[in-house]
């Protein structure tokens, strides 16, 4: 009896072991517009591990939450006879884009813009509060965050065309974590991108935690010449374990879908990153019937919401440490 009556003592006098981490996808974005400090507060509201921020320069060289450098989508720029001659086209890791750059406008200038739905087709609702918000700074996103102990999740977009126009986005990065007390492997921030040279060059300007992003198709525009697909295989992770300490991933890496849109057989990438000693992450789960397999949809309409509790419920069952959510409320429900 004694030694039971000890083991049970143990038990409930250990913490309790920490589930999957819930990182607020662009804030709450599928209720608030993306990237505002509205979405990352409502985030905050419903329980989120850590907010992420997609950060992009200005053209004097500071770091903004965007999730592109170009934002027609998502502020009002273009109705802006002021800047209506800053429109250009530019060839952004491969691709010709056209719009409004955030490279090409001062921090000040960029303050005078508003905020915009990026899906409002999807989010109607969230039309309502266009206009509303301004571009966060990153340091704006830091003191929320820190206001309210939650863990920042930075990603660093573009950066190899960020550097090939004289604004490289690492050291300024690494400078304004470590000014704001961010400098060591406990500190709750993870810096992650797509590009494993910009993680590279990371490593050798701080201690956070790096996360390299993975998408199911493609492959990095740092000039490696590999795809997502090798980097993900066994011997991938094995390199990619040299620099980062986990792997963000889309969703159909680990689950495919088929032609119809249904979920077919997971893959073995959770156990194989593990094996290799990476966390992984997973991105990104939306309540909207659009984005969710066949079987998990409610009804016909796009927009309508499905069931997201069930898709993180089969991810979590498959040993991931991580979810992006544009819904955190509903990951926390499901998690917590």
């Amino acid at each position: 009896m004694r030694i039971l009556l000890a083991v049970l003592a143990l038990a409930m006098s250990a913490p309790a072991m920490a589930g999957p981490i819930v990182i607020a996808h662009r804030g709450a974005s599928g209720e608030r517009p993306e990237h505002t400090i509205a979405s990352y507060t409502r985030a905050i509201e419903q329980g989120a591990d850590f907010i992420e921020p997609d950060l992009v320069m200005t053209r004097d060289g500071v770091l903004v939450a965007r999730h592109e450098n170009e934002i027609s989508g998502t502020t009002d720029v273009s109705d802006r006879p002021e800047f209506a001659a800053r429109k250009a086209s530019k060839t952004i890791d491969g691709q010709t884009v056209t719009g409004w750059f955030t490279e090409d406008f001062t921090l000040a200038e960029l303050k005078t813009l508003r905020a915009r739905e990026r899906l409002p087709m999807l989010r109607p609702d969230n039309r309502a509060y266009d206009g509303r918000f301004e571009i966060p700074t990153a340091q704006e996103v830091i003191d929320l965050a820190k206001a309210h102990g939650v863990g920042i999740y930075p990603e660093t977009k573009h950066p190899s065309y960020f550097r090939s126009i004289g604004l490289a986005m690492e050291a300024p990065l690494a400078a304004l974590l470590a000014r704001n007390g961010y400098d060591g492997r406990d500190d709750p921030v993870f810096i992650q991108s797509f590009e494993l040279e910009n993680l590279k060059t990371l490593k050798r300007l701080t201690k956070l935690r790096l996360i390299f992003l993975m998408d199911a198709k493609g492959g990095p525009t740092d000039g490696s010449g590999r795809s997502y697909a090798e980097l993900s295989a066994p011997a991938g992770l094995a390199e990619v374990a040299k620099t980062a300490d986990g792997i963000g991933v889309a969703k159909e890496m680990i689950v495919p879908r088929g032609p119809l849109g249904g979920s077919k057989t997971p893959t073995s990438l959770v156990a194989d990153a593990h094996a290799a000693g990476l966390l992984v992450h997973v991105w990104t789960f939306r309540a909207e019937n659009y984005f969710l397999p066949a079987e998990l949809r409610k009804g016909v309409n796009p927009r309508g919401h499905g069931d997201l509790e069930a898709e993180i419920r089969q991810f979590v069952a498959l040993g991931v440490d991580g979810v992006f959510s544009d819904y955190p409320g509903i990951a926390v429900g499901v998690l917590r």
